[in-house]
Formats: structure tokens, sequence, C-alpha cells
């Protein structure tokens, strides 16, 4: 397998556990979900608000999945992780990552502020050829103070965790547009994909940059929101996709 001339296309998207619309209205979009994914063409899928399993929701609708999320929506030859920020009354939901690249390990780390959001972070360290990537999947919290702290537990994560030359990829739904988020993760080196920032957020008519991709390590390149009604209908959020170029071959020993 070979990164499609040295670049690395990856995407982010919240898919509100798979269900679109309230009460009975409510219709399923994970088989829709499952044919969006595979067209992003990305060499890594960063999902959130992936549920793992729901009773009410399997009982509700008669096509509803027996696997989880992830490994359902997981294009052939991708590997799915998976791992859980919330347990609700009937099922559960996290965050997932869909990989073309081989799993090296996997971590999940609580970054809930407050008992009526359970947030986290998923770490999956991945082999891209010659190269160690490690992948952070994040779902911050709604409240602003809430973010600053899970930035914060963010940055002493990587602090501990991850060696300053490995490149690094952080994704997800950030609940937050504000120039404060691109500076703090600035301060480590982790800059945001080229380009004006890309609303996704309502997918119907988007205003707000809630979706980000950030990079340390990694040359970043171009970045592109998908729209139209297909793209609205599926989820509240639409798909962010960036591309990174991988570090020149002389530099992947250093």
């Amino acid at each position: 397998m070979t990164v499609r001339d040295g670049i690395l296309r990856v995407a982010t998207y919240n898919i509100h556990k798979g269900v679109q619309g309230l009460g009975p209205a409510r219709r399923l979009e994970i088989q829709n979900l499952g044919l969006a994914v595979e067209a992003l063409d990305a060499d890594l899928v960063c999902l959130q608000e992936v549920r793992a399993g729901n009773r009410r929701e399997a009982r509700h609708f008669s096509h509803w999945p027996e696997q989880g999320q992830a490994d359902f929506l997981a294009p052939l030859g991708y590997e799915a992780v998976y791992r859980t920020n919330a347990v609700t009354r009937h099922g559960e939901h996290g965050n997932a990552l869909l990989s073309r690249w081989p799993v090296l390990s996997q971590h999940h780390e609580n970054m809930s502020d407050h008992r009526f959001e359970q947030r986290g972070v998923l770490h999956v360290q991945l082999q891209v050829q010659a190269l160690e990537v490690h992948v952070l999947v994040v779902h911050l919290g709604l409240v602003r103070g809430s973010r600053e702290r899970q930035v914060a537990q963010l940055k002493a994560l990587i602090a501990r965790d991850i060696a300053p030359q490995a490149p690094l990829l952080l994704a997800g739904d950030f609940n937050d547009p504000g120039a404060w988020l691109h500076d703090a993760l600035g301060e480590i080196g982790l800059q945001c994909a080229l380009g004006p920032r890309q609303p996704t957020f309502p997918s119907r008519l988007p205003l707000l940059a809630l979706d980000h991709i950030f990079a340390r390590g990694l040359q970043p390149r171009g970045i592109v929101v998908p729209g139209g009604r297909a793209w609205w209908r599926m989820s509240d959020h639409l798909p962010l996709i960036a591309e990174f170029a991988l570090p020149d071959a002389e530099h992947r020993h250093d």
C-alpha cells in the first residue's frame, strides 16, 4: 500500500448517531452514511457520535445494523477503531477512526468536564508506510469553559504520550469556531489545514466552522466541505476533508 502522490487524505464527520429527525418522523440514515463515507475516498475518517448499539432504535427501525456503526461504516479494506464516550439508558456512543493503514495501538481517555456531558478522546497510532502517525479524534463540550479545560487536557496528553517529532493529526467536532482554539493548539505546533475556515454546521445552511483538522509534522494542503441536499439530509454536520503531504523521505528517519 502506498500513499497517493505522497498525500494523506483525512476526513472528520459528526454522523449524529446515524439518525435524523425527531419523534415518529425520525429516519435512519446509517445506510446512506455508509455510501457517503466510501465516497469521501479518505485514507482516514474520524467520526463522532457513533453508536455501538441502541436498543430503542434497533426496535424502531427494521433495518438497524446488527454491527456497531463503526464496523458498519468501514469500507472494504479499512480497519475500524471505536471507543465509547457516553453510556445512556438505551445504549452507548463515542468516537471512531476508519483507517486504510494498519493500527499499531489504540487508547481512550475520559475528557468529561461535568456529569451532564460524557466526552472522550480516541488516540490511535498508525503505520503509514515508514511513518508512525498518531491520530486523536475528539468531540468537545458545549460550554466554552469545558472546551478550554479539554483543550488543556489534550495538550497535556500530547506532551505526555506523543514525541515532538512524531506526525500527529487532531480532528473532530470541537463545538467552537473561535480563534482562541487555533491559537491554543498553535502553541504546540498544530496547524489547521490551508484555506479559509469551512462552515460545517448546521448542514442545511452552514454558518459555523465547528469541525476542524489540525496537524503537526505533516504539511497542510487543501481543505473542502461537500454540500448539497444529499449531504445535509444525513447529519446536522457536514463532513470536513483535508489533505496533508507526508514528510520528504530524507526526513522520515530523523
